[in-house]
C-alpha cells in the first residue's frame, strides 16, 4: 500500500462545531486491513530522554529492560525525530502535524501564573482526530500548550480526560502542591511523587476503558528538570555521583512502568489490539560523560544537530508490526497526526506538513519524505533542515550554512559545505520557504547570547 502524497490529498470539511472542523471519513487503511477495526493507540513521551539513554539505543549502564523488550517485539526506528529541540514546540508539532516553521507555538513562552502561550482556539489536534474516529481519548501527564482557562486546554483540544501538570515549570517539581484532573485541582501538598500518580493513572485509564477503542497520550515527565526520586532503586551502591544516581533511578522508574502498563495489556487481552509507541519529546538535557546521553550524536537539547532533535522511538503492535525490526526511516513528530488519520480512516486536516508512515509501520515499505525543517528561538534564531540524507543547519538568520551528510557523517564531525556549494545554496533558499512570520516568535536578530538572556529573564524559558 501507498500512501497518498499530501499535496495530493484534498481535505473535505463539511460541518462546522464551536469553530472546530470536523473531518470525513476515509477507508484509507487498504483492502489488506479493511475487516480488521483500528487498534487502541498508546504514546508514551518521555520528557528529555536522550537518543542514547535506553538500553535499546546503546546504553550501557541505566537500566530499561522493559523498554528494551518493546524494541525487540516491535520496530525501532533510528532515524526519527522530535518536532524541536525543546518541550512546547515539539508537543506542538505532535499535536498538530506541523512543523516549527507553521506551527502555532515555535518556543517555551510561560504565561503567569501558570501556564503556557496557548493554541489558537480553531486548532484541530490528532486528539480531535481520535475522538471523531469513534476513540476515547486521554492525556495523562504534561501539556504545555495553554494556561488554564485558556482556550488551549486538554478538555477544549479534544481529550476527554487529563490528568497532570498543565504548566511546564510547574512540571519540574515532582512533589507538587497539586495535579489537574480536567478543569479541577486536585492538591497533594507536596507529599505525593507525581510520576507514580501518574503511571497508576495510566493503568485506571485503560481499566476503565478496555471495552472501546482508547487513545492515551501518557506524557511523562521524567526524567526532565528537578532531579527527584523516592529511592535510587538498583543503583544506590553504585560509586557514581549523587545526582547521576538519581538521573538513573527516574529513567528505571519510568522503564518499571512501562512494564507495569505492557503486563495490564496483557492481562485485558489487549495486547494484540494495541499499538504503542514510545518516543522522547527533545534531546537529553543532561551531558555528562558517564551515561554519554545522546550516544554518537553531536549536541543535546536546545541544538540543532542531531542530539537534540533525534528521539528514541519504539513502536510495537503485535501480529501486525514485525518484531525485532530496526528502521531507519526518516520521520518526525508532525507524522503522527496523518500516521493516525490514515490508520483510522480518517482525512487529513489541510495545510500540514507530515505524511502518514503507516507503509513503514505495518509493511516495512519506505515512505519519501518531504524536506523536514526546525527552528529555535531561544538563542537568537537558528534552523536546521534535512532533505534526503543532507542536513543543514544555520546559527543566526544570517549566519553561514553548515552542510552535513547524514548518510556517511550521522555525527555530523564534518562540516561539507564548502564542498557542496550548490547544495548549501538549496538550503539557504528553503529556510527561506520553509516558515511563515509569526507575531509571537519573531525572528531575532540580536547577538544569540545576548538574545538567550533576555529571553531567560522575561520567560524563564531556559528552565523549560
Amino acid at each position: 500500500m501507498r500512501i497518498a502524497r499530501l499535496d495530493r490529498v484534498r481535505p473535505r470539511i463539511l460541518t462546522c462545531l464551536g469553530g472546530l472542523a470536523l473531518l470525513t471519513t476515509a477507508p484509507l487503511w487498504g483492502q489488506a486491513h479493511a475487516a480488521a477495526p483500528p487498534p487502541n493507540v498508546i504514546l508514551i513521551l518521555a520528557d528529555d530522554l536522550g537518543y542514547g539513554d535506553l538500553g535499546c539505543f546503546g546504553q550501557k549502564l541505566i537500566k530499561t529492560p522493559n523498554i528494551d523488550r518493546l524494541a525487540a517485539e516491535g520496530m525501532r526506528f533510528t532515524q526519527a525525530y522530535a518536532g524541536a529541540t525543546v518541550c512546547a514546540p515539539s508537543r506542538c508539532s505532535l499535536m498538530t502535524g506541523k512543523h516549527n516553521g507553521h506551527a502555532p507555538i515555535r518556543g517555551n513562552r510561560e504565561i503567569k501564573p501558570e501556564g503556557q502561550v496557548p493554541m489558537p482556539a480553531d486548532t484541530i489536534t490528532v486528539a480531535h482526530l481520535m475522538k471523531y474516529a469513534g476513540y476515547t481519548t486521554g492525556l495523562i501527564g504534561k501539556w504545555g500548550l495553554g494556561h488554564p482557562g485558556s482556550v488551549s486546554t486538554p478538555d477544549k483540544m479534544g481529550f476527554d480526560e487529563f490528568f497532570g501538570y498543565n504548566c511546564q515549570r510547574l512540571a519540574h517539581e515532582y512533589y507538587p502542591e497539586y495535579l489537574w484532573r480536567n478543569n479541577n485541582k486536585v492538591m497533594l501538598n507536596g507529599k505525593s511523587y507525581s510520576h507514580d500518580l501518574m503511571a497508576q493513572e495510566a493503568l485506571e485509564f485503560i481499566r476503565r476503558n478496555q471495552a472501546k477503542p482508547f487513545f492515551l497520550d501518557l506524557s511523562f515527565t521524567l526524567p526532565h528538570a528537578k532531579l527527584q526520586v523516592p529511592d535510587l532503586g538498583p543503583y544506590a551502591d553504585e560509586p557514581w555521583p549523587d545526582n547521576l544516581k538519581t538521573l538513573a533511578a527516574m529513567i528505571t522508574r519510568m522503564d518499571g512502568d512501562v512494564g507495569r502498563l505492557m503486563t495490564l495489556l496483557k492481562e485485558l487481552k489487549l495486547d494484540e489490539k494495541t499499538l504503542v509507541i514510545f518516543a522522547s519529546d527533545n534531546g537529553a538535557a543532561y551531558s555528562d560523560s558517564l551515561f554519554n546521553h545522546s550516544g554518537a550524536l553531536r549536541g543535546h537539547k536546545r541544538d540543532m544537530y542531531e542530539g537534540g532533535i533525534a528521539s528514541p522511538v519504539i513502536a510495537r503492535w503485535p501480529e501486525k508490526i514485525k518484531p525485532g525490526v530496526v528502521s531507519d526511516q526518516v520521520w518526525a513528530f508532525w507524522d503522527f497526526l496523518p500516521t493516525m488519520a490514515e490508520l483510522t480512516g480518517r482525512r487529513l486536516p489541510a495545510n500540514l506538513d507530515g505524511v502518514s508512515i503507516l507503509p513503514a509501520l505495518l509493511e516495512g515499505k519506505a515512505v519519501k519524505h518531504p524536506p523536514l525543517y526546525w527552528e529555535f528561538h531561544e538563542r537568537g534564531f537558528d534552523q536546521a533542515a534535512r532533505i534526503g540524507d543532507w542536513k543543514a543547519v544555520r546559527h543566526g538568520l544570517t549566519g553561514p550554512i553548515e552542510l552535513y551528510n547524514l548518510k556517511d557523517d550521522r555525527e555530523e564531525a564534518h562540516d561539507v559545505a564548502v564542498q557542496n556549494p550548490d547544495q548549501a545554496k538549496s538550503f539557504e533558499t528553503f529556510f527561506k520557504s520553509a516558515r511563515v512570520d509569526s507575531e509571537l516568535w519573531p525572528i531575532q536578530t540580536a547577538n544569540p547570547k545576548k538574545a538567550a538572556g533576555k529571553a531567560n529573564a522575561k520567560t524563564k524559558a531556559g528552565a523549560l
